[in-house]
Parts: structure tokens; sequence; C-alpha cells
């Protein structure tokens, strides 16, 4: 173990994309948080979970690789759902403003059902081959597949501790139908350490910040979006700030939240800047033809609303 003040604990943290999804939707769609799980929550949490299973001060654990694996649709798919580009589009921005690397594989149709092919393939690989040449001493896997466990008894020969971060639930959907994620026995048999985290969250209280940041803040009472015309006829739109992120941020507007980065602001700066607050904004469109805010001004401050900007999540399918 590394205990010594000098020494860090690398760690390496591998989603099961689909997976994550699904907890994700569970948790804004089913349980009672209503509310998604957030990447920088989750990394913050990791990272104390490792400092104590491995006896260690968290500042000395820092997470230096993370991926995301998932099979997604083709573009010309999901240009058939709504607003399915402009949803990927956003979440792969989220990913890489967290330090994750984001693996796709094209999602293939079998007998009328949408399957991944060769993902968790892919997904053992790429934490091998991480494992072996960025030298990680913990690598966290949020799965529940079984198929992992052959991964994990290599990763044990090589002395890499393992971790597998998961979550269990029940319920019935709006169809009726019973619906149950449980994790693998043979994958739990064979890691170095486990965390059931839906126990840990339902027995946590309201005061624990490590949970309480594993969830996104939700919006309310967030008035609509307004348009004026200027003296010169063009429309200037106000809207409130959702949430703010290193770089970018997400404005209210329906159907869809608006992206801005703050190299866009107009005699505002970022740092004055907080979930809640009035700006005005113009609209224009990204290389990919999708609308995002432009010249951001701030106008004034409310207490109302704090939001995810991760919720594009919601929009994905899951396979």
């Amino acid at each position: 173990m590394n205990t010594g003040k000098a020494s860090v604990t690398k760690i390496g943290v591998f989603y099961d994309g689909n997976y994550f999804l699904h907890v994700s939707n569970f948790y804004n769609y089913v349980h009672n948080r209503q509310s998604r799980i957030s990447f920088a929550g989750l990394h913050s949490f990791i990272r104390h979970q490792v400092a104590l299973d491995e006896n260690a001060d968290p500042r000395h654990c820092q997470i230096v690789d993370a991926h995301y694996f998932r099979g997604r649709l083709s573009a010309k798919e999901a240009s058939l759902k709504g607003n399915q580009l402009y949803y990927d589009r956003i979440f792969n921005e989220i990913l890489m403003m967290e330090g994750i690397t984001a693996h796709y594989l094209p999602v293939r149709t079998y007998q009328g059902v949408r399957q991944e092919k060769g993902v968790d393939v892919w997904f053992a690989l790429e934490a091998l081959e991480s494992a072996y040449l960025k030298e990680l001493d913990v690598i966290v896997i949020i799965t529940t597949n079984g198929d992992y466990k052959q991964l994990v008894k290599k990763l044990n020969r090589k002395n890499v501790r393992t971790m597998v971060l998961y979550w269990e639930f029940e319920f019935v959907d709006d169809y009726g139908t019973e619906k149950t994620t449980k994790v693998s026995q043979d994958l739990l048999s064979e890691v170095t350490y486990s965390v059931p985290l839906h126990e840990i969250i339902d027995e946590s209280d309201d005061e624990n910040s490590l949970i309480q940041n594993l969830f996104v803040l939700q919006s309310v009472d967030i008035p609509p979006p307004t348009v004026t015309v200027r003296d010169n006829g063009e429309e200037l739109h106000e809207s409130t700030i959702l949430s703010l992120k290193s770089g970018y941020g997400f404005i209210n507007y329906p159907p869809n939240n608006l992206f801005f980065h703050f190299n866009t602001l107009i005699d505002t700066n970022h740092e004055d800047l907080a979930p809640g607050e009035v700006v005005t904004f113009d609209l224009d469109q990204n290389e990919n033809g999708q609308d995002i805010a432009v010249n951001v001004t701030l106008i004034s401050a409310t207490d109302s609303v704090e939001s995810p900007a991760e919720e594009p999540l919601a929009e994905e399918d899951e396979f």
C-alpha cells in the first residue's frame, strides 16, 4: 500500500457506459433522488474510497486515467431521433471536460434487437494496456458484468489492485415489467475492493457531502426564456444559467439546454457567474449546426436555480 506522504496512488477508472446510463436513468427517473449521477462527484468519491481502502491521504490518490466505453447509433440513425446528435456532442464535451476518454463502437441490429458487440473486449484491452504502461496502482471498473472476471484475475497477477463500483436495484417500469440489476458474484469474488454504492447512498445522511455531490443539483422554479427585439431588428435572448463547469456552462432554453464557452462572455468575468443568474445572449450555431449561446452577458442573480450539465445523458438509448 502507498502510505508515504510523497507517494501517489495512481487510479484508472473504466466505465461500462451502457450500465452507467442505466444507473443514471434509475436515479433520475425512479429513485427518490430524482437526479443524475455526476462524473465529477463520482470521481471525488472514488478518490476518497480508494484512500480509505488503501489507508492513504485522499490528496495522494489521483485519477490519472479514465475511459468510457459504449455502443452508439450510427450518425444516420441518430439523425432520425430528433436531437440525438446534439446530445451526443454535448455528452462528449462533458466527458472531455472531466478528462474521460470516450470509446464507441457502432451498435448492430440482430433479429430486430440492437446489441453492443466488441465493447467488452475493447474495455478489457484498454484496461490492461493502461495498467501496464501507466503503472496504475488501482483500477476501478464500473460494471456488473461477470465477463470481466478474467480481466480482474490478470490484473491481480500484475499486482494491480482492483475495485468494482456498482449499484443493485429493482423496480417496475411504465409497462409493468419488473427490472432487476444485480452484480456478478463471480466478479465480486475476484476484486480487491467491492463498493455497493446503492447501499452507501441509501444509508448516508443528508450532511455527507461526498454522497450529495454524487448527484447533480436539480433546477426548480426556472423562469422561461424571453426574447426582445433590438433597435436594429435583431433578437436578444434572456434566460437563466443552469450549471457551470470548467470553461463552459449551460443556459435554460427548452427543449434543449444551450451550451456556451466562457470565451464568449461579454463584459463578464466567468468567476462572477453562478447557477441561477440571469444572462442575455445571442443565438449562434457550432460547426455541426447546433444552437449555442454567444455574447453572454450577466444581468442579475437569483437564488432559485441549480441544474445539471450532464442532462444530455437522458437522451441516449440503453441497449
